[in-house]
């Protein structure tokens, strides 16, 4: 229980969040932070533009999380910028597990000053045996509202054309020990869109992996081709490559993509960088169970 974290004694250390007013939320001072103890790194689907593998993602019966993903400029810009590190986009998150099935959230993303919310079940489980089955199947749904102000006063929005939507079916299977994959069938409704020419329905298709190469790192590899993408940007597909290291109950992920951004309707339809350019944003992601 976090009383127990907290207030029992057991917390050595704390990982620093950056902010005065969260350290002393998360842990009572302003020097604090989130209990070392309490962490888990997600490669999380809602982090993220990191997936996580099905049977990974769904949030346990009553847990709840608060997650923190930080996703850093492009590597290339060099010294002056610290590598990318000078800015970043920020999304705070909790997800609830209502059940062993079925898990809802709530984030807000600094880029666009976004609100998204979102639904997840489980549908079928990997089985062996007499009522075997291969694969792991998920339904996801999300709905996103972006609040950022227009710059021309004249072309400001409506509720409803700020309003985005993500509908996915995610497959997974674990072939073995150490491998597993899942694909990732995608459905993106944009209301408004920059120009006439933007499709409003863009249609993607995910592949994401993990590979443990021993017992505390795994390697996370994640990709969406678009099969029909925006004429008023040069978009790309996202990539987005990971590692998982587990040091005494804890995990900690890393992550280099072509995203700057961190929900399904940005990520996948929106990323304008060329990862093998070296338009490679790092990233990590971080949360605390209650």
């Amino acid at each position: 229980m976090v009383d127990d974290g907290i207030f029992g004694g057991d917390v050595t250390q704390y990982i620093d969040t950056g902010s005065y007013v969260l350290n002393a939320l998360l842990s009572g001072s302003i020097y604090g932070g989130l209990p070392a103890n309490k962490i888990t790194a997600q490669a999380t689907k809602r982090g993220t533009n990191f997936h996580n593998l099905v049977e990974d993602y769904l949030r346990k019966d009553k847990e709840l999380e608060f997650l923190i993903s930080h996703r850093f400029c492009r590597v290339n810009l060099g010294f002056d910028e610290l590598f990318g590190l000078d800015q970043s986009n920020i999304r705070f998150a909790l997800e609830y597990g209502l059940n062993d099935d079925l898990t809802i959230g709530l984030g807000r993303s600094s880029f666009e000053k976004t609100y998204d919310s979102f639904l997840k079940y489980s549908v079928l489980k990997q089985k062996k045996g007499a009522n075997s089955f291969p694969f792991a199947v998920s339904l996801f749904g999300s709905i996103a509202l972006k609040t950022i102000k227009d710059f021309d006063p004249s072309d400001k929005r409506t509720f409803a054309e700020s309003l985005f939507y993500v509908g996915q079916v995610l497959i997974a299977r674990k072939v073995s020990s150490s491998f597993s994959f899942q694909l990732t069938p995608t459905y993106v409704h944009r209301n408004t869109v920059r120009i006439n020419e933007d499709p409003h329905d863009i249609f993607a298709l995910g592949l994401g992996t993990r590979i443990k190469l021993n017992k505390r790192v795994s390697f996370n590899s994640e990709y969406f081709l678009n099969f029909n993408e925006s004429k008023s940007i040069n978009a790309r597909n996202s990539l987005a490559l990971g590692i998982d290291i587990e040091t005494g109950g804890h995990v900690f992920q890393l992550i280099l993509s072509n995203a700057i951004t961190m929900i399904e309707k940005s990520f996948i339809t929106e990323s304008t960088d060329n990862f093998f350019e070296g338009d490679i944003h790092f990233g990590f992601n971080i949360s605390r169970t209650f």
